[in-house]
């Protein structure tokens, strides 16, 4: 693992692998690095990827809960993208493609952009969170019961199938993702609190691929239309029978829609 050191001083791990143009991967909620092990062998003879750890899990810093900012967040993808060194495709999933998104904003390095599924409210202000669902979470964070609360985000906020939350359960990277069970509640209220304002990325002219599974939850898909309408230089790509984490439930489909858009013909 390397580190960067953010904007706020935290450092921020990444993994180098592969060859051939720079690839920046941004995982979604309590997954780290390790969460894209299984595409690399599809992603290393086309790019060198680089996949960072989000601050508080993996090799990378924390904060202290209540200090959090969403914000640094974005600062840190760019921070990453600008160690690589410009131009870099950036690909971002759940809250890493907000990350990834904003992030675009905060540095000229971006070649070209993959956002899978942010999960924003349109309109702002909108609830995306079942009713009571974090207040639950808050409990189950106060009596230790962090399994319970992944699952709970899993079922409730992420609405995944009950077969790919066994298959998370059952991946090696599950025990980090109880680890980081914490941070799921500060993100899920911070994603909530996101204003959309299109005008903002009017002049991003970035080349910007917006994937959307046919089977995903209706705020994600409101979410991602909107973000490929607003954005000038983008295409909404449907990743039919997917649902949200279609690089664990269909990886072949997954890699060959980035691929086919991060290399197109000469």
């Amino acid at each position: 693992m390397e580190q960067v050191r953010s904007a706020d001083g935290t450092p921020i791990a990444y993994a180098c692998s592969g060859t051939g143009p720079p690839l920046v991967l941004v995982h979604g909620g309590t997954a780290d690095h390790t969460r894209w092990a299984r595409l690399l062998p599809a992603l290393e003879p086309h790019f060198t990827v680089y996949a960072l750890d989000r601050r508080g899990r993996g090799a990378s810093g924390a904060t202290e809960t209540a200090q959090y900012a969403i914000e640094r967040e974005f600062e840190d993808v760019a921070a990453v993208v600008d160690a690589v060194g410009g131009p870099v495709h950036l690909l971002g999933h759940s809250y890493g493609a907000l990350c990834a998104l904003e992030a675009a904003r905060r540095t000229g390095n971006v070649r070209a952009l993959v956002l899978y599924e942010p999960p924003i409210p349109i309109p702002p202000g909108r609830a995306i969170n079942p009713p009571g669902t974090l207040a639950a979470m808050e409990a189950q964070l106060a009596a230790g019961d962090r399994e319970g609360l992944v699952l709970t985000f899993l079922r409730e906020l992420a609405r995944l199938p009950e077969g790919a939350i066994a298959a998370l359960c059952a991946s090696p990277a599950w025990p980090a993702r109880v680890a980081a069970a914490h941070t799921i509640l500060y993100e899920a209220r911070a994603a909530e609190a996101y204003a959309f304002e299109p005008a903002r990325f009017r002049d991003l002219a970035t080349p910007t691929l917006v994937l959307l599974g046919s089977e995903s939850p209706p705020f994600l898909r409101a979410a991602s239309e909107a973000i490929a309408a607003a954005l000038p230089n983008s295409q909404l790509r449907v990743l039919e029978g997917q649902g949200h984490v279609a690089m664990d439930t269909a990886p072949d489909l997954f890699t060959s829609e980035v691929v086919r858009f991060l290399t197109p013909p000469e």
